[in-house]
Order: structure tokens, then C-alpha cells, then sequence
């Protein structure tokens, strides 16, 4: 079976992350983690607000029925800041496992990264994070402003590290990896049409 363009590319960005971040030394690893605080502080909060408040509805929808559209085949838009937070956070056979089920791949309907055990990822991309389909949305947000109000917020603090209005994480680290030489079509903020109009409007009207 001929390996879809969408694991060679999460194979070709995982592997030059490991790469670059394998010839750092343990100082420069750690100011490179120290710079992600703040956002795994985020995430965190999201983590937890998601299983306080979704985990009861989201394991029946999901995995129960099925039904879900979240998790669907190479419908998983990573960043590349995604790959490098998870790689800086994972441990050499983590790494591998990620890697081993994008060769092994055989198909199907759901994520690549979906085991039977969750998902192979240490910390999953931002687009997964941030998911609620229109079912959990309906049932547990809409019946409650409280919550409602709480999610919102951490929608806002997310375009904090990915929306690139302003300087913003997610742009930090791609643009350190192409200072080096580094591409990858997983780098949007510095691809996409529409981020890089976004960072115009910017850079116009800061």
C-alpha cells in the first residue's frame, strides 16, 4: 500500500524536529521548553475544563457510537509548532511510536494517531484540543452561559500562540526552523494564503 502524502509529510516534520532538537544542547532544550510554559499552561486548563465538563458525552458519542466527526482520516490539521511541542515533551520511544504508526498505516477511516490505546501524540495538535462537534457543543454549552462564557475564553487564549495578528508561538518556532533551513508544507503560518494575510494586516496596522 503506497504511503499517503499526508504521513509523508507528518514523517518528514517529525523527523527534522528530532533531528534539530538531537544536536541541541540540554541549556538550549531547556530554553526551549521554558518558552512553551505558557502555553502548556493553556493547555492544561483546556484539558481539564474538557474533562470536567465533556468527557461523559464525548466517550459516548465517540466511541460508543461512532458518530463523532472529530478523530476522522487525515482530517487532523497539525502544525508544525505542534510537532515540535510534542517532540520536545516526548521521549525517544513515544517518538518512535508516533513514527511507527504513520509507516505501519494500513488504511481505514479514522486518525492515523488513533490507538486502541488514544492517541500516540504526548500533547495532541491544537486542532484536536480545541474540537467540540456540534453535538457536545448543543448539549453541554448551549444549556449553560457559565460555561459557554468559560469556553469562549479559552478559544480566545488560543489565538494567544496560533492566530498571527500579532507575534504569536506557533510563528516563533517555524520561523526558527527556516532560519535553519528547515520547510515543511506543515508550517501555515508562513504558508497558508490566508495566515499570511493575516500577518500583512499586521505588519500594516499594527
Amino acid at each position: 500500500m503506497e504511503m499517503s502524502e499526508y504521513n509523508q509529510q507528518q514523517i518528514e516534520a517529525f523527523m527534522m524536529v528530532r533531528q534539530y532538537l538531537q544536536g541541541l544542547s540540554r541549556s538550549r532544550v531547556g530554553q526551549t521548553k521554558r518558552r512553551i510554559r505558557n502555553y502548556l499552561r493553556f493547555r492544561a486548563d483546556v484539558a481539564g475544563f474538557q474533562a470536567l465538563h465533556f468527557s461523559e458525552v464525548c466517550t459516548h458519542k465517540c466511541f460508543t457510537n461512532q458518530t463523532s466527526a472529530c478523530c476522522g482520516r487525515e482530517g487532523i490539521a497539525t502544525f508544525f509548532a505542534d510537532v515540535v511541542i510534542n517532540v520536545l515533551l516526548s521521549s525517544e520511544g513515544e517518538i518512535d511510536a508516533v513514527l511507527q504508526a504513520l509507516f505501519t498505516d494500513r488504511g481505514g477511516f479514522k486518525c492515523v494517531y488513533l490507538t486502541e490505546a488514544g492517541c500516540v501524540w504526548r500533547l495532541k495538535p491544537i486542532v484536536c484540543e480545541m474540537f467540540l462537534c456540534r453535538h457536545a457543543k448543543e448539549t453541554v454549552l448551549n444549556a449553560n452561559h457559565v460555561l459557554r462564557t468559560r469556553w469562549e475564553n479559552l478559544r480566545t487564549r488560543e489565538r494567544r500562540y496560533t492566530w498571527p495578528s500579532r507575534p504569536v508561538l506557533f510563528d516563533e518556532l517555524e520561523e526558527l526552523f527556516i532560519r535553519l533551513g528547515y520547510d515543511s508544507p506543515l508550517m501555515y503560518l508562513h504558508h497558508s494564503p490566508g495566515l499570511l494575510r493575516v500577518k500583512e494586516r499586521y505588519r500594516k496596522f499594527p
